[in-house]
């Protein structure tokens, strides 16, 4: 039998080991999670926490304005020396330089969704930069394979946002994607601890990706009624929208008002995000649409990014040294 720890010993903090893929290699992090880039919510104060807390924090482009997202860009410069990257949204993002935006702001790492991959990744890539593409099926995987991408993300319907209205859990689309291609993927929707980051890895991804669990996070700029839904949230309460269109899917939050979508319908599914910045920001939930996975009902509380990340490792090493040999 050991002797016990010194009290001063038994003080002394170990942070969890280091996991290493072919995502951290490529990307320069030190944790293999990516932040999910979130509409008006995934800019400069949030996604420097993600970095200095040695994940890949991402900058949106979704929310259109681009004015605001280069002036972001620059404060995150000053708030991180670490990697980061931005997302492009092409469903969202109307300007035609987008492309030229991007590389004017000496970005080393974009994720494109919402779109054809075909249409900006060779020009990013001839640029020098590294290009990551999101997607919600096999059929889209192989055209971003085709496409020239480095990576993919691959978003399992479970997520929050917006969504294939053909959708495909995480536990059937991760493996069914990782079994045709070789390049890393990084696996989305569903994943906000430990637990879900080892499932993940042995369904074939290399990192993951966090929306709910970040955006509930102490950094969130967002209200804190919608941190406290999340928490109160059981896995039921969210909604899949839209699913017939027009217009996109998508996951959200379960109020009086996204209940009455579901049953009604709309003619303008992009109508309902007229007041975001009532519901984001205002706190009031039944303004809009509060994009949510069905992760919320695993969310219990609000903490530091840097402490979800740290605790995601340790748990991560606890399951996969505990699973059957």
């Amino acid at each position: 039998m050991g002797l016990p720890l010194s009290p001063q010993k038994e003080r002394v903090h170990m942070s969890p080991a280091p996991v290493k893929t072919r995502i951290t290699e490529m990307l320069g992090i030190e944790k293999p999670i990516i932040q999910a880039a979130m509409g008006w919510i995934a800019r400069s104060q949030l996604s420097s926490a993600v970095s200095n807390a040695g994940g890949m924090g991402i900058i949106e482009t979704s929310s259109g304005e681009l004015d605001a997202v280069r002036e972001e860009i620059k404060k995150m410069k000053t708030l991180t020396d670490k990697p980061f990257g931005v997302n492009v949204a092409q469903a969202f993002v109307r300007d035609p330089d987008i492309v030229q935006f991007v590389i004017d702001q000496g970005i080393k790492f974009v994720t494109t969704s919402a779109g054809d991959p075909m249409k900006y990744t060779c020009m990013l890539k001839e640029a020098g930069l590294t290009v990551f593409h999101v997607v919600p099926s096999l059929q889209g995987a192989l055209r971003a394979i085709e496409a020239g991408v480095d990576g993919l993300i691959v978003e399992g319907g479970e997520g929050g946002g917006f969504k294939n209205p053909k959708d495909v859990a995480s536990m059937v689309l991760i493996p069914l994607v990782c079994e045709h291609v070789d390049v890393p993927v990084v696996a989305a929707g569903g994943i906000t601890d430990g637990r879900s980051m080892a499932a993940a890895f042995a369904l074939g991804a290399e990192a993951v990706l966090m929306g709910t669990r970040i955006l509930s996070s102490a950094e969130s700029p967002v209200h804190s009624n919608w941190k406290e839904a999340i928490i109160k949230a059981e896995a039921t309460d969210t909604v899949f929208l839209n699913r017939s269109g027009p217009g996109p899917a998508l996951r959200a939050l379960r109020t009086e008002r996204t209940d009455r979508i579901q049953k009604e319908g709309v003619e303008n599914i992009f109508g309902e995000f007229a007041n975001t910045q009532d519901v984001y920001f205002g706190g009031d939930l039944e303004a809009g649409i509060a994009l949510t996975g069905q992760v919320a009902g695993r969310i219990t509380d609000v903490k530091s990014v840097a402490q979800i990340f740290e605790e995601t490792l340790a748990e991560y090493h606890d399951v996969v040294s505990r699973l059957p040999r």
